[in-house]
């Protein structure tokens, strides 16, 4: 249950940090008239007090991860039918009370089996877009590589951990979920942008080794190969709570994973570039317009094998390289320096050093930005 304080916390945060919300809403039999149907009564009360407290919801899904829908808390029996009578509802009102905010949808989740053998009952996303027709501003989905170990009865032996992090089927595994969604999107949504609206390293909490280092490979890589088959958003699974975080929750102190991403938005603009296939195994390129420079290129290389390897770079560069002393550390290093607040608190400014053109060595399991000010891409306005 979400109090109208904590929501003011929220709507207080988003501005703080100039972060825009996406939300969704209560589809529990209190929403529902005498034939079952969604109707807006606590809608209409929630969209009045964000108005009334300044605040703004960007886009929303109907409710969360249909395909278990019984997890949302409809009743038993819920149908693809169903969703399509409810969201034909909520469409129509939400496109008259709050024009202004896209609806996204369905956000599925689990259909293309990279989590495995579900034992639930599942909602199909092609019985629930069937039904509902067409009526998303963005097709939306969810994607985990596999449940974590407090939802599975074995977890992996602490030897193997760093190797099937590390393995291009563990790295590229999100590219399956999306080519799943992308045919759905294709047939009954074509021309809509896809959005990723909820990620982490596993489902349930994501497993102990999420708040190292050694998932920072699998966030940035994910960031890299979803923006390259042009995904619109990837939302990340969670800031404060469980293993995933971003930020650990009792101690409110950044994990690798905050300074990953800190990294990517200082670096990496929106228009994406093509970076060409590495040849190398376990390296893994990606180039976008550096973000605020005009003309400039980054590049995120992201060497996961043990040994160095090297790129021709044709500019000089800022370079900013990722390691741990351990794989499974919380405390990352940037070009040779541990990351960590001041004491004050603060984010400290993030310095790149200079790395001249020509042959440049990444060293093995790191990650690297380089940030080609002087690149003169006519693509990079």
């Amino acid at each position: 249950m979400l109090t109208q304080r904590q929501w003011k916390g929220v709507l207080d945060f988003s501005k703080a940090v100039d972060a825009k919300i996406v939300t969704s809403f209560a589809v529990t039999p209190g929403v529902r008239d005498a034939e079952g149907v969604w109707t807006p009564v606590e809608a209409k009360k929630f969209l009045a007090y964000t108005k009334q407290a300044g605040g703004t919801i960007a886009a929303a899904e109907m409710f969360n991860e249909p395909t278990f829908s019984a997890m949302g808390g409809v009743a038993k029996g819920y149908d693809g039918a169903a969703y399509g009578r409810d969201f034909k509802a909520f469409r129509a009102y939400m496109k008259s009370a709050s024009p202004e905010m896209l609806i996204l949808g369905p956000g599925s989740i689990a259909e293309a089996g990279t989590m495995g053998e579900i034992k639930m009952k599942m909602l199909s996303t092609r019985d629930i877009l069937t039904a509902a027709g067409r009526g998303v501003d963005g097709f939306s989905y969810h994607f985990y590589g596999q449940p974590s170990q407090r939802c599975r009865p074995t977890s992996t032996a602490a030897g193997d951990v760093e190797k099937v992090a590390l393995s291009d089927d563990w790295l590229m595994r999100t590219t399956l979920d999306y080519a799943y969604y992308k045919k759905l999107r294709d047939q009954f949504e074509p021309g809509k942008p896809m959005w990723l609206t909820e990620s982490g390293e596993a489902a349930c909490g994501g497993d102990p080794w999420a708040a190292t280092y050694l998932d920072s490979f699998r966030y940035l890589n994910q960031l890299g190969a979803l923006a390259k088959v042009g995904v619109r958003s990837v939302m990340h699974n969670t800031l404060a709570a469980s293993d995933y975080a971003v930020v650990d929750e009792e101690s409110m102190m950044p994990r690798p994973n905050y300074w990953a991403a800190l990294l990517w938005r200082k670096m990496m603009g929106s228009t994406v570039l093509e970076a060409g296939a590495a040849k190398t195994p376990g390296m893994y390129v990606y180039a976008h317009c550096e973000r605020g420079v005009v003309g400039g290129v980054s590049l995120l290389v992201i060497n996961a094998d043990a040994g160095a390897h090297a790129l021709r770079v044709p500019v000089k560069s800022e370079r900013y390289t990722l390691s741990a002393k351990e794989l499974q550390s919380g405390v990352v290093e940037l070009n040779g320096v541990s990351l960590g607040l001041s004491a004050a608190g603060e984010v400290p400014k993030l310095q790149g050093k200079a790395q001249a053109a020509g042959s440049v060595e990444f060293g093995g399991r790191t990650i690297t930005f380089l940030g080609m000010g002087g690149a003169g891409n006519g693509a990079c306005k």
